[in-house]
């Protein structure tokens, strides 16, 4: 690219900004609420975390620019299996976390289908979702750049929005009645929080890939992420602490839209609504995008010889639908396995996964630095990144510790599985070898129609359940709509305040 093409300081650093403030963070507060407001430590915390990992990967974009991010890192500095055991548990990370954002996006559409607080009929749903997404993505990537393209911009309002105006309407008792709920010494609240508040920052590496359109990027590029990361770090916690001050700690731990929940509570029902579906736009809107992702990057793997032939198999529009397919089956799977009594008890587990699956790149990338760049960076540069790098190791290392003890254990085992798989992986490799040309199969027709009759198949379900019969609609209807309740006893409360 040419240098007058190229962007500048200001410009980057708001484009790290925006691509950092996704829509995973929508759910955050109700997970949080779990544990308090004593999460803003967590928060201050995790932005210091972000800062360090993402001046890690800047640096490692720089030194070794080779495609394929933590997977190319690890390859390097450890060697091929620790490179194929990067590449899987990432890859599986990204698949988990796709589904957050679909329980976060439907979690939001309670506001106007209630009866998506019946899990059984949030998990069908949640379902015909992935597999309109998946279908969509098999169509071309013309129709899902289509889709993102219209929805992305919806997700900042909400974040953004509440972070400046919220304050208006902000509670300090509210906010210090629910400190900490967990019963725990505040060290052991705090140690909590880190893997939720971490979740909002996924993506962080995703920030270097601006090297290539940056004007002067060796000094830039730094100076961009750290800052993109600060400005997205203060919409996070001023967005989150609001949030707490508004809504009491009880509620918000139930509340499957905290936004707009917020919202309501100080402008109306209305400007909730707008929130509502703001939020469900952006999350829904962005899960075409990283379905699209995930099955690249497995086809990419596939060329490799790090995954199965059939995830390379493209389509007559050059799309991997055999994988996507795979990737939607195991989302699918993933949905049933976390089915939760409210979307926020949802989110928080798939979350918790996503985060500790990420966390072991993270580490490895961390350490890496040193060993890729012994021989590209100056000795002062050296010190620098090597502190730098510990801080995101310990860091990534504190945020595990600090996961639920089951989940983490479970991740482990699968991390120690990956020596089976790549068992599979080696004799493949071995095969290819001295193959240089491109794996050429192609996707039967029949998988593109498989995947439009599960979407159907899911949406029929979802509203047979919901409408099976009128009087148990009505009496789910009745039952779903906390909102209105809330207000109600928060309209009470206020007026004996008052007296």
């Amino acid at each position: 690219m040419e240098e007058k093409n190229k962007i500048g300081l200001i410009p980057a650093t708001f484009m790290v900004a925006g691509n950092m403030m996704g829509s995973g963070v929508f759910m955050l507060p109700a997970n949080l609420a779990g544990i308090g407001s004593i999460a803003i430590w967590g928060w201050i915390v995790t932005t210091i975390g972000a800062i360090a990992l993402a001046l890690v990967f800047s640096k490692l974009t720089q030194i070794y620019p080779a495609a394929g991010g933590p997977y190319a890192y690890a390859k390097k500095a450890f060697g091929p299996y620790m490179g194929y055991q990067t590449n899987l548990i990432y890859w599986l990370a990204n698949v988990v976390g796709n589904v957050g954002l679909a329980v976060a996006g439907l979690g939001y559409l309670t506001t106007f289908f209630p009866v998506l607080n019946d899990p059984l009929v949030m998990a069908l749903a949640q379902i015909a979702v992935i597999w309109f997404f998946t279908y969509a993505n098999i169509l071309g990537p013309n129709v899902v750049a289509k889709i993102q393209s219209m929805t992305t911009s919806f997700a900042l309002i909400p974040i953004i929005g509440i972070a400046i105006f919220g304050w208006f309407w902000f509670n300090p008792e509210t906010y210090m009645q629910g400190w900490n709920v967990t019963g725990k010494s505040d060290m052991n609240a705090f140690a909590m929080t880190l893997n939720f508040t971490l979740w909002a920052f996924i993506g962080v590496e995703s920030a270097s890939v601006s090297t290539a359109v940056v004007k002067n990027p060796t000094k830039n590029v730094p100076i961009a992420t750290v800052t993109g990361v600060i400005i997205a770090a203060i919409c996070y916690i001023l967005s989150s602490s609001v949030i707490m001050g508004i809504i009491p700690n009880k509620e918000l731990i139930s509340s499957s839209a905290p936004f707009s929940q917020a919202v309501s509570i100080a402008l109306g029902q209305k400007a909730g609504d707008i929130v509502a579906l703001c939020a469900a736009i952006g999350c829904l809107g962005s899960l075409g995008g990283w379905t699209l992702l995930v099955g690249q990057t497995a086809q990419a793997a596939a060329n490799d010889g790090l995954f199965g032939r059939m995830f390379a198999c493209e389509n007559d529009k050059g799309v991997p639908a055999t994988g996507l397919a795979i990737v939607a089956t195991i989302m699918t799977a993933q949905v049933l396995a976390t089915m939760s009594p409210t979307a926020s008890a949802q989110f928080g587990k798939i979350a918790s996964i996503a985060v500790i699956l990420t966390l072991l790149p993270y580490i490895y990338s961390a350490v890496a630095i040193k060993i890729i760049g012994r021989e590209k960076m100056s000795a002062k540069q050296g010190v620098f990144y090597t502190a730098v790098g510990l801080i995101a190791a310990f860091y990534s290392m504190a945020a595990m510790i600090g996961s639920d003890p089951s989940q983490t254990r479970w991740a482990l085992m699968f991390v120690i599985a990956t020596v089976i798989f790549y068992e599979l992986s080696e004799n493949r490799q071995l095969e290819m070898a001295g193959k240089n040309e491109k794996i050429t199969c192609v996707v039967p027709r029949w998988i593109r129609h498989i995947t439009l009759l599960v979407t159907i198949a899911a949406l029929i379900l979802t509203f047979w359940i919901s409408f099976k019969d009128e009087e148990n609609l009505q009496h789910r209807f009745k039952s779903h709509f906390p909102i209105v309740e809330k207000t109600d006893t928060l309209t009470t409360n206020q007026g004996e305040k008052n007296d």
